[in-house]
Protein backbone atom coordinates (compact mmCIF):
# COMPACT_ATOMS: atom_id res chain seq x y z
CA UNK A 1 0.00 0.00 0.00
CA UNK A 2 1.39 3.33 -1.13
CA UNK A 3 1.10 6.68 1.46
CA UNK A 4 -1.35 8.82 0.29
CA UNK A 5 -1.25 12.30 -1.10
CA UNK A 6 -0.75 15.16 1.13
CA UNK A 7 0.16 12.94 4.04
CA UNK A 8 3.64 12.70 6.13
CA UNK A 9 6.60 9.83 5.81
CA UNK A 10 9.79 9.30 7.43
CA UNK A 11 12.82 9.39 4.80
CA UNK A 12 16.27 8.25 5.67
CA UNK A 13 18.99 9.79 3.42
CA UNK A 14 22.96 9.65 4.10
CA UNK A 15 21.92 9.05 7.46
CA UNK A 16 19.92 11.93 8.39
CA UNK A 17 16.82 10.81 9.02
CA UNK A 18 13.50 13.52 8.27
CA UNK A 19 10.40 12.74 10.07
CA UNK A 20 8.10 15.00 7.77
CA UNK A 21 8.42 15.14 4.25
CA UNK A 22 5.35 15.34 2.42
CA UNK A 23 3.44 13.36 -0.40
CA UNK A 24 2.99 15.12 -3.44
CA UNK A 25 1.95 12.12 -5.15
CA UNK A 26 2.61 8.30 -5.14
CA UNK A 27 1.96 5.93 -8.07
CA UNK A 28 3.19 2.52 -9.01
CA UNK A 29 6.87 2.64 -8.44
CA UNK A 30 7.23 6.20 -8.49
CA UNK A 31 6.61 8.28 -5.37
CA UNK A 32 7.27 12.29 -5.06
CA UNK A 33 8.21 13.92 -1.91
CA UNK A 34 8.29 17.53 -0.98
CA UNK A 35 10.85 18.71 1.69
CA UNK A 36 12.76 22.02 2.71
CA UNK A 37 15.53 22.54 0.19
CA UNK A 38 18.27 22.12 2.99
CA UNK A 39 17.19 18.24 3.04
CA UNK A 40 16.62 17.64 -0.80
CA UNK A 41 18.69 14.66 -1.58
CA UNK A 42 21.17 14.56 -4.95
CA UNK A 43 19.60 12.35 -7.63
CA UNK A 44 20.71 9.03 -7.80
CA UNK A 45 21.32 9.17 -4.10
CA UNK A 46 19.74 5.88 -2.15
CA UNK A 47 17.07 6.96 0.25
CA UNK A 48 14.78 4.88 2.79
CA UNK A 49 11.09 5.72 3.15
CA UNK A 50 8.60 5.04 6.11
CA UNK A 51 5.04 5.29 6.65
CA UNK A 52 1.84 4.22 8.35
CA UNK A 53 -0.12 1.60 7.17
CA UNK A 54 -3.40 0.95 9.25
CA UNK A 55 -3.85 -1.52 11.07
CA UNK A 56 -0.72 -3.20 9.67
CA UNK A 57 2.07 -0.74 11.56
CA UNK A 58 4.35 1.04 9.12
CA UNK A 59 6.23 -0.38 5.92
CA UNK A 60 9.60 0.44 4.48
CA UNK A 61 10.82 0.55 1.07
CA UNK A 62 13.94 1.50 0.00
CA UNK A 63 14.38 3.67 -3.36
CA UNK A 64 16.66 5.80 -5.46
CA UNK A 65 16.21 9.45 -6.38
CA UNK A 66 15.55 9.65 -10.30
CA UNK A 67 14.96 13.54 -10.53
CA UNK A 68 15.10 16.77 -8.40
CA UNK A 69 13.25 20.12 -9.20
CA UNK A 70 13.17 22.44 -6.80
CA UNK A 71 11.40 21.47 -3.40
CA UNK A 72 10.50 18.07 -4.42
CA UNK A 73 11.65 14.62 -5.70
CA UNK A 74 11.19 11.94 -7.32
CA UNK A 75 12.07 8.56 -6.07
CA UNK A 76 11.46 5.42 -7.80
CA UNK A 77 11.33 2.15 -5.45
CA UNK A 78 13.49 -1.02 -5.46
CA UNK A 79 12.85 -4.48 -3.99
CA UNK A 80 10.03 -5.09 -1.71
CA UNK A 81 8.13 -3.27 1.02
CA UNK A 82 9.25 -4.69 4.29
CA UNK A 83 6.42 -4.56 7.30
CA UNK A 84 8.43 -3.20 10.40
CA UNK A 85 7.18 -4.11 13.94
CA UNK A 86 8.50 -2.65 17.24
CA UNK A 87 6.81 -4.13 20.17
CA UNK A 88 8.28 -1.63 22.34
CA UNK A 89 6.64 0.95 20.49
CA UNK A 90 4.81 0.55 17.03
CA UNK A 91 1.98 -2.41 16.82
CA UNK A 92 -0.41 -1.37 14.88
CA UNK A 93 -3.26 1.25 13.84
CA UNK A 94 -3.24 4.74 12.25
CA UNK A 95 -5.47 7.43 11.51
CA UNK A 96 -7.45 7.45 14.42
CA UNK A 97 -8.55 10.51 16.59
CA UNK A 98 -5.83 11.89 19.18
CA UNK A 99 -7.09 14.85 22.13
CA UNK A 100 -3.39 15.94 23.70
CA UNK A 101 -4.44 17.56 27.27
CA UNK A 102 -2.15 19.38 28.46
CA UNK A 103 -2.40 21.84 32.41
CA UNK A 104 -2.45 25.18 31.12
CA UNK A 105 -3.01 24.88 27.38
CA UNK A 106 -5.85 24.30 25.14
CA UNK A 107 -6.41 20.49 24.16
CA UNK A 108 -5.06 19.61 20.90
CA UNK A 109 -6.63 17.33 18.13
CA UNK A 110 -3.90 15.25 16.11
CA UNK A 111 -3.93 11.82 14.21
CA UNK A 112 -2.67 8.94 15.32
CA UNK A 113 0.03 7.04 13.24
CA UNK A 114 1.03 4.12 14.69
CA UNK A 115 0.73 2.88 18.85
CA UNK A 116 0.65 0.02 21.02
CA UNK A 117 -0.62 -0.48 24.73
CA UNK A 118 2.64 1.33 25.70
CA UNK A 119 2.93 4.18 23.75
CA UNK A 120 1.70 6.06 20.55
CA UNK A 121 3.15 7.66 17.86
CA UNK A 122 1.27 10.80 16.58
CA UNK A 123 1.18 14.32 14.62
CA UNK A 124 -0.29 17.66 15.44
CA UNK A 125 -0.34 20.59 13.55
CA UNK A 126 0.52 24.20 15.07
CA UNK A 127 1.49 23.57 18.52
CA UNK A 128 4.43 23.99 20.77
CA UNK A 129 5.63 20.55 22.27
CA UNK A 130 8.99 19.62 24.05
CA UNK A 131 10.23 16.25 25.12
CA UNK A 132 9.60 15.13 28.39
CA UNK A 133 6.05 17.00 28.56
CA UNK A 134 3.29 15.83 30.97
CA UNK A 135 0.01 15.18 28.91
CA UNK A 136 -3.29 13.13 29.02
CA UNK A 137 -3.71 11.58 25.78
CA UNK A 138 -7.35 10.59 24.54
CA UNK A 139 -7.36 7.89 21.82
CA UNK A 140 -10.84 7.04 20.02
CA UNK A 141 -10.42 3.21 18.94
CA UNK A 142 -13.50 2.38 17.19
CA UNK A 143 -16.58 2.86 19.41
CA UNK A 144 -14.43 3.24 22.18
CA UNK A 145 -12.50 5.82 24.06
CA UNK A 146 -9.30 5.25 25.95
CA UNK A 147 -7.03 7.87 28.22
CA UNK A 148 -3.68 7.28 29.37
CA UNK A 149 -1.37 9.96 31.37
CA UNK A 150 1.83 10.46 29.30
CA UNK A 151 4.91 11.75 28.66
CA UNK A 152 6.32 12.80 25.22
CA UNK A 153 9.63 10.90 24.75
CA UNK A 154 11.03 12.05 21.17
CA UNK A 155 9.25 15.71 19.53
CA UNK A 156 10.09 16.39 15.87
CA UNK A 157 8.93 19.84 13.86
CA UNK A 158 9.04 20.97 10.94
CA UNK A 159 7.51 24.25 9.33
CA UNK A 160 6.42 24.40 5.90
CA UNK A 161 8.67 26.65 3.52
CA UNK A 162 8.53 26.04 0.28
CA UNK A 163 6.75 27.21 -1.64
CA UNK A 164 5.36 29.33 1.10
CA UNK A 165 5.31 29.18 4.64
CA UNK A 166 2.75 26.74 6.14
CA UNK A 167 1.68 25.45 9.24
CA UNK A 168 4.38 23.87 11.56
CA UNK A 169 3.97 20.16 11.29
CA UNK A 170 4.55 18.24 14.82
CA UNK A 171 5.32 14.37 14.87
CA UNK A 172 5.92 12.69 18.49
CA UNK A 173 6.49 9.42 20.10
CA UNK A 174 5.10 9.59 24.05
CA UNK A 175 5.27 6.93 25.85
CA UNK A 176 2.42 6.20 28.68
CA UNK A 177 3.00 6.75 32.03
CA UNK A 178 0.60 4.13 34.16
CA UNK A 179 -0.24 0.69 32.55
CA UNK A 180 -3.99 0.77 33.08
CA UNK A 181 -4.42 -3.20 32.20
CA UNK A 182 -8.18 -2.70 31.25
CA UNK A 183 -7.50 -0.10 28.75
CA UNK A 184 -4.10 -1.57 27.49
CA UNK A 185 -6.66 -4.78 26.65
CA UNK A 186 -8.62 -2.67 24.83
CA UNK A 187 -5.96 -1.30 22.50
CA UNK A 188 -4.58 -4.81 21.99
CA UNK A 189 -7.41 -6.12 21.26
CA UNK A 190 -8.56 -3.28 18.85
CA UNK A 191 -5.17 -3.66 16.88
CA UNK A 192 -5.57 -7.58 16.59
CA UNK A 193 -9.50 -7.30 15.12
CA UNK A 194 -8.25 -4.70 12.76
CA UNK A 195 -4.91 -7.23 11.64
CA UNK A 196 -6.67 -9.92 11.48
CA UNK A 197 -9.55 -8.07 9.40
CA UNK A 198 -6.21 -7.36 7.02
CA UNK A 199 -5.32 -10.88 6.80
CA UNK A 200 -9.00 -11.78 5.79
CA UNK A 201 -9.21 -9.05 3.11
CA UNK A 202 -5.32 -10.44 1.78
CA UNK A 203 -6.32 -13.91 1.92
Amino acid sequence: MLPSTGSYIEMTSYGEKLPEVRVVHASGTVITLSMALAHVPPAQSTVELRWAVPPRGRMSQEGYVIGVDGNRINVRFTGKPAVLQSRSYVRGGGGEQVIMIREGREPAVGVVHDMSERAVRAHFTDIELETDEEMTLRVMLGDEEVAFPATSLKVSSMRQQVPVEGPLSVEMVAVFADQDEGQATIVRRYIMRHQMMARNRGS
